[in-house]
């Protein structure tokens, strides 16, 4: 009986010790890029989204899908240690679109406590003369 209560209290408190570790957790920087204006001559432009692990697990970036097939998301596939930084290049083409203002969205789904943020790009694409 002793040894039956002695392995329950044991078990009970590894696992408490299991959940009382931060998951991980990812800060960006900032949230939302402005290209401004750019010519129509021009229209491929990139910027770079900066985040931080601030969680105590490794973090791991599951997808970054962007709303349109216009913007394409490349990020960090390893994990991301706790306390490291990763960076998500967004990469907008304007090739065939109509000059104009324009906002995108990309979904980024991680293994985090937050499991889901949404970056935003915005710009002018300016029409050549």
């Amino acid at each position: 009986m002793k040894k039956i209560f002695l392995m329950t209290i044991m078990l009970v408190c590894s696992m408490s010790l299991t959940f009382a570790q931060k998951a991980a957790e990812i800060k960006f920087d900032k949230v939302t890029h402005n290209f401004g204006k750019f010519s129509e001559k021009e229209p491929i432009v990139s910027c770079t989204f900066t985040f931080t692990n601030v969680g105590e697990q490794p973090l791991v970036i599951n997808q970054a899908v962007a709303s349109c097939g216009c913007t394409v998301p490349e990020y960090t596939k390893t994990p991301i240690q706790a306390g490291e930084k990763g960076e998500i290049k967004i990469t907008y083409n304007g090739t065939g679109k109509f000059p104009g203002h324009f906002k995108k969205s990309i979904t980024v789904r991680t293994n985090g406590a937050i499991e889901m943020t949404r970056l935003y790009i915005e710009g002018d694409m300016e029409e050549s003369k």
